[in-house]
């Protein structure tokens, strides 16, 4: 049976959500989720995008996943926000682009629908949704069952 593995990310320069998804067969398995964290670092922007892109790039080491996919930038709640998460959507793309991992990126809406059947589902309806489509019992940090939606999206649509 072949494997096809998927490393998603859930964008951020707070926190980054990282999810590694299989699939084997007809079947999606977990492989690994974190969250990576740099917290507040005196507001070193820099600094927390160097840990973030670090983190990135040592998942994709450690995981080696035939492809990253990533949740597009969008405009929610200002316009501040949506530039913090494109410059950690950046960080992100870098870090799949240095270590060889073709990318693919979806928009939110994307992502919930392909795991909830509703583009507009709520962070905890997402969360519900992820533990049940990979069988895990565990609580997920929202960030990370983000990222293994966004990877469940990918592996939905190749």
């Amino acid at each position: 049976m072949s494997r096809y593995r998927v490393l998603g990310i859930d964008p951020g320069t707070r926190s980054v959500g990282i999810g590694v998804v299989d699939r084997l067969g007809n079947r999606l398995v977990a492989v690994h989720h974190e969250v990576v964290s740099p917290g507040r670092m005196k507001g070193d922007l820099l600094a927390r995008l160097e840990r973030i892109h670090d983190g990135i790039r040592e998942a994709i080491r450690r995981h080696a996943p035939d492809a990253v996919a990533l949740e597009e930038a969008f405009y929610g709640k200002s316009v501040q926000s949506a530039l913090r998460i494109g410059e950690g959507r950046g960080v992100a793309l870098l870090a799949a682009a240095m270590e060889g991992r073709p990318v693919a990126q979806y928009p939110p809406a994307t992502i919930k629908k392909a795991v909830t059947g509703n583009g507009n589902a709520g962070k905890a309806q997402v969360g519900r949704m992820v533990a049940v489509i990979l069988g895990l019992t565990e609580e997920i940090p929202e960030d990370a069952a983000d990222a293994l939606a966004v990877a469940i999206c990918h592996l939905n649509r190749t």
